[in-house]
């Protein structure tokens, strides 16, 4: 959530570098946080998002993950969900 200020002013790099690091990380609550930031990114530019989450979504937490992907169309979203999206 440190980063929300540059999401607002479209800039991603502090939040993707921070949100590469943290897919690791073992606390549900940054789980949570990390993807809310994502899905802010997306928000205002779907792209970058996306080829964030084509990098990382194997191996996100789920919860990041689900709160990434929140807004996705629902087929989009399953595909995120099942590991079959290309």
């Amino acid at each position: 959530m440190s980063t929300f200020h540059f999401i607002k002013n479209d800039e991603y790099d502090e939040t993707l570098t921070m949100a590469e690091t943290l897919v690791s990380d073992k606390e549900d609550l940054i789980h949570k946080a990390v993807g809310w930031m994502l899905r802010e990114v997306g928000k205002r530019d779907k792209n970058t998002e996306e080829a964030f989450l084509k990098k990382h979504y194997r191996n996100m937490p789920r919860t990041m993950l689900r709160y990434a992907i929140e807004q996705f169309p629902e087929d989009t979203r399953q595909q995120y969900l099942r590991g079959t999206m290309k």
